[in-house]
C-alpha cells in the first residue's frame, strides 16, 4: 500500500493521469458531437480537396468520424498503452487535413500539440497503466 500512495503522488502519474482522462473525454466529446453539430460545424473542418474525393457528403463523413473518434476515446479508457498512439495518428491526420485549409493553421499547430500530449500519454502509460509491462 505504501508503494501505490508514493506512486500517487508522484508528478509523473498526476500527469498520466491528467493526460488520461483528458484523452478519454475530448474524443467522446467531439465524437458525439459530430451528431450533433452542437459545438460547431464540423464538416467546416474538411479540406475541400478531402471533400471532393469523398463518394458521400462531408456531413456522412463526419458522422463516420464521430464514431472513430468515439471507439479512439473507449480505447484510450481500456488500453491507453494501444489508444493513445491511435489518438496520436488520428491528429496527425487531422492536422495535415487542417493545413490544406487556408486560414485553419492555428487550429492544426492546437491539433499538433495534442498529438503531442497524446504521445505522452503513450509513453506514460508504458509505466501507469494497468497492465503495463
Amino acid at each position: 500500500m505504501a508503494q501505490m500512495t508514493v506512486t500517487k503522488t508522484r508528478p509523473a502519474y498526476q500527469a498520466y493521469q491528467l493526460l488520461y482522462l483528458g484523452f478519454i473525454v475530448a474524443p467522446l466529446v467531439a465524437g458525439l458531437d459530430k451528431f450533433t453539430n452542437l459545438l460547431t460545424d464540423w464538416t467546416t473542418y474538411l479540406a475541400p480537396v478531402i471533400a471532393d474525393l469523398l463518394p458521400f457528403s462531408g456531413q456522412t463523413f463526419m458522422v463516420f468520424v464521430g464514431v472513430v473518434e468515439i471507439g479512439a476515446a473507449v480505447l484510450v479508457a481500456v488500453r491507453p498503452q494501444i489508444g493513445a498512439y491511435v489518438v496520436a495518428a488520428w491528429l496527425g491526420g487531422i492536422v495535415i487535413n487542417l493545413l490544406l485549409i487556408p486560414g485553419y493553421f492555428d487550429v492544426a499547430l492546437r491539433d499538433f500539440g495534442l498529438m503531442l500530449g497524446a504521445l505522452a500519454l503513450a509513453r506514460l502509460s508504458e509505466e501507469f497503466a494497468e497492465g503495463a509491462a
